[in-house]
């Protein structure tokens, strides 16, 4: 016991340590990204997105109501200014425009037009491109020695747009093949916030004179360095300002949230909205996107019905009231179809990409972006400690589980904590946003647990039949001979004659299921159909002794003709019959209707076999019988026969004796019996079929064929599907019609197997 605990700790140890050592590996995060978080979301399905944002989506509808070609670059800027004056008229609380505005429009006055509009409004935040460039700087001028570097930056917007706006930004993705995260910093580019922080930042001014009220609370000196004033400020400037604060002194932050969960004079919308701002500035600058669905998830608003609002044929048009107050409105291309995606390519793959190739477009990401923030419900990886000590943990409680428990046990238990584990995943990662390692664990960790205890159980296996080959030769499995033991005594010789009753089974329909299954279901179909077979034989103390295809042999044996080893040998039939039958209902589409035959005689214990393999099995002619008895059920329409030495002197069963049969190449005929049931659970037809056919057997064996056909006939009546009245009724009208020349004799001589 205590070697095994050891190898299970030392296993645990290995298992452990490879999950860690492959989440420390870039394959590790690349599989919980590519497909961890795509099942977690996949498992939750869409959620409802904030009320407080929106999208007005530049889109094919629009393009076509306003005669205008669905491009944005095309569109007139004095669109746009009167969509921020309707929005403005609306109660909209920002505005933000994920378009670029750092070339002149088509008609020059309608730049005019836009800035005045975004002046006027006062709440407008426009998109920015970031772009890359590469320079060189001196490093050694008497050499004149240069080494090449690269920046990352902002473009310049049309200067008067620039100075309308009250905040610009940019928003990169990462360039991967799906997007999973974004910045809210961009440390390339000097920490330049991105467009979702300034959107929240300009939201959060409502809250500036609470905000700083409360900083000044706990640290006086850092609130001396904020503007006093909200409208002296430039949101770019503060945002830096903030993010000093708390980057220097991360305390700050936290005595913040402190004081504001005391705080009784804030309600709680304020109280959500200075949150969200203290989260923003102390957490990563790279979030995951807690996406609410699949595109459009976020309410979302056609260009051309926003610029409808509050117009005379609003009525007329029957549109949807459209409620933008208080709300943060983002404008920019956001396709409904995959054709007008593929115009306009603003668009990205994430895990909520629908089928049809439409993909979430970038204002729709950004606006994600800024839920996610004003909610603080971002997809948060757990810790990187916390997720090294889970699989290490796991790691050595599977290799527990599966060296100490027993396989069929282990497995299950193994499984059920694993589906336990994976649950807490999925329940953490929908209540609270909390992302734990999965595809590591389970499809990583388990099998390698799994495999590695087989493996040493392999090991111990190999040494342990070593050491029974050195004690018992070339015998089969120790089971085998100390059950042979149990049953016929001590076996002192390489064979041993016995008396034994031999079972033999053959499955119809075998073949043809074969030929249309694939070997891996077949394998688990006959699996399951040998574990309905063998259990009866077992439980009534026989041995399976040869199992080929879709064949099995069990043998009872004793010393002597015993009438418990022969009555047991028939209750295995009959439970035999019973549990096929269940298995075929239940397994409707894969039926094997199987063929039984017993068989009781002398037979030969022994082994056969040579050089270095060896079989113990039954040998001799009782064999080659039982196999004959089970295939003649084929001819008479049957599913279990006897012969009459296996139930001689057993008044337990009901029998139908069915007469005697001589098989192809044999030259001693056999008495057959049809075993149909326990005597006591005999059913009144039951027993008037057996007493009718003993009748007609009689009259045929006498040779009145005439009163024979009339038995069988009216057996055939009652019961149409009765294949032993059926085969005695055509040989019976065979023999009248071509009477035997020699002598005639009522064994039938059978012409096939």
């Amino acid at each position: 016991m205590a070697a095994k605990w050891t190898r299970s700790f030392f296993l645990g140890v290995v298992i452990g340590l490879f999950g860690v050592i492959v989440n420390l590996m870039p394959l590790g995060s690349s599989l919980e990204e590519r497909f961890g978080l795509y099942w977690l979301f996949h498992l939750r399905g869409a959620v409802t997105a904030p009320s407080e944002v929106m999208i007005v989506a530049i889109d094919q509808p629009s393009a076509t109501a306003l005669d205008l070609p669905i491009t944005p670059s095309s569109w007139p800027r004095e669109y746009h200014a009167r969509l921020i004056d309707k929005l403005t008229e609306a109660g909209a609380h920002v505005i933000v425009f994920d378009l670029l505005f750092d070339t002149p429009g088509i008609v020059p006055e309608d730049n005019v037009k836009l800035a005045h509009a975004i002046q006027k409004a006062r709440n407008v935040v426009v998109a920015e491109r970031m772009v890359f460039e590469e320079s060189e700087l001196l490093v050694n001028s008497s050499d004149q020695s240069y080494e090449p570097i690269a920046q990352e930056g902002p473009s310049q917007l049309l200067p008067i747009i620039a100075d309308a706006v009250v905040a610009h930004a940019s928003f990169p993705l990462p360039k991967a093949a799906r997007v999973n995260s974004y910045w809210t910093f961009k440390t390339g580019a000097g920490d330049a916030p991105t467009m979702p922080v300034v959107a929240l930042q300009v939201y959060g001014l409502q809250v500036y004179d609470d905000f700083v009220g409360l900083l000044q609370n706990v640290n006086s000196a850092a609130a001396v360095s904020l503007p006093v004033n909200k409208n002296d400020l430039e949101v770019e400037n503060l945002i830096f300002l903030l993010r000093d604060l708390f980057i220097n002194d991360p305390q700050i932050a936290r005595q913040m949230q402190v004081e504001l969960n005391r705080n009784t004079n804030l309600d709680v919308e304020k109280k959500r909205i200075i949150n969200a701002l203290l989260n923003l500035y102390v957490d990563k600058e790279i979030r995951y996107l807690n996406f609410y669905g699949p595109p459009r998830s976020i309410k979302t608003v056609p260009y051309y019905q926003a610029l409808q609002l509050n117009e005379s044929d609003r009525a007329e048009k029957k549109l949807e009231a459209m409620d933008f107050t208080d709300k943060v409105v983002f404008v920019g291309f956001s396709a409904a179809t995959q054709p007008e995606q593929d115009k306009v390519r603003d668009d990205y793959h994430t895990v909520f990409s629908n089928p049809d190739g439409l993909f979430i477009s970038g204002v729709e990401i950004a606006a994600t972006a800024y839920a996610n923030l004003l909610e603080n419900k971002p997809i948060r990886p757990f810790s990187f400690t916390g997720s090294l000590g889970i699989l290490f943990l796991l790691g050595l409680g599977m290799s527990a589980v599966f060296l100490v428990l027993p396989n069929k046990s282990a497995i299950g238990f193994g499984c059920f904590l694993m589906i336990i584990y994976a649950y807490s995943v999925f329940y953490q990662f929908k209540e609270v946003g909390i992302w734990l390692p999965l595809i590591v664990p389970v499809f990583l960790q388990l099998p390698l647990a799994l495999f590695g205890a087989i493996f040493l159980r392999y090991l111990d296996a190999k040494k342990a039949r070593k050491q029974l080959q050195d004690a018992f030769g070339y015998f089969l499995p120790e089971r085998v001979v100390t059950d042979i033991a149990k049953s016929s005594g001590a076996i002192f010789s390489n064979n041993q004659l016995v008396y034994g009753a031999c079972l033999a089974t053959d499955a119809e329909m075998y073949t043809a299921l074969a030929e249309k299954m694939d070997p891996l279901q077949l394998s688990r179909l006959m699996n399951d159909y040998y574990a309905v077979l063998f259990e009866p034989v077992r439980r009534h103390n026989g041995i399976v002794s040869d199992v080929v295809g879709d064949a099995m042999l069990a043998i009872w044996t004793d010393s002597t003709a015993s009438i418990a080893l022969r009555r047991r040998a028939c209750l295995a039939c009959l439970d035999i019959s019973e549990a096929v039958e269940r298995f075929n209902q239940n397994n409707s589409q894969q039926i094997l209707p199987t063929r039984i035959g017993l068989h009781f005689g002398e037979m030969l214990l022994g082994n056969i076999g040579a050089i270095d393999h060896y079989e113990y099995r039954a040998v001799g002619d009782m064999v080659n019988t039982s196999n004959r008895i089970q295939g003649m059920n084929k001819y008479l329409g049957t599913r279990l026969l006897v012969s009459s030495e296996a139930v001689a002197g057993l008044d337990d069963f009901l029998i139908r004796p069915l007469g005697s049969f001589l098989f192809v190449g044999k030259s001693s005929p056999v008495n057959l019996a049809e075993l149909i049931a326990r005597q006591q659970s005999a059913s009144s037809e039951q027993l008037w079929r057996c007493e009718i056919f003993a009748g007609a057997l009689k009259a045929y064996q006498l040779q009145k064929w005439e009163e024979a056909i009339k038995s069988f006939s009216e057996i055939l009546k009652a019961f149409p599907k009765d294949g032993p009245a059926r085969f005695y009724l055509v040989y019976c009208q065979q023999q009248m019609l071509t009477p035997p020349i020699d002598v005639w004799s009522h064994t039938i001589r059978m012409e096939g197997k």
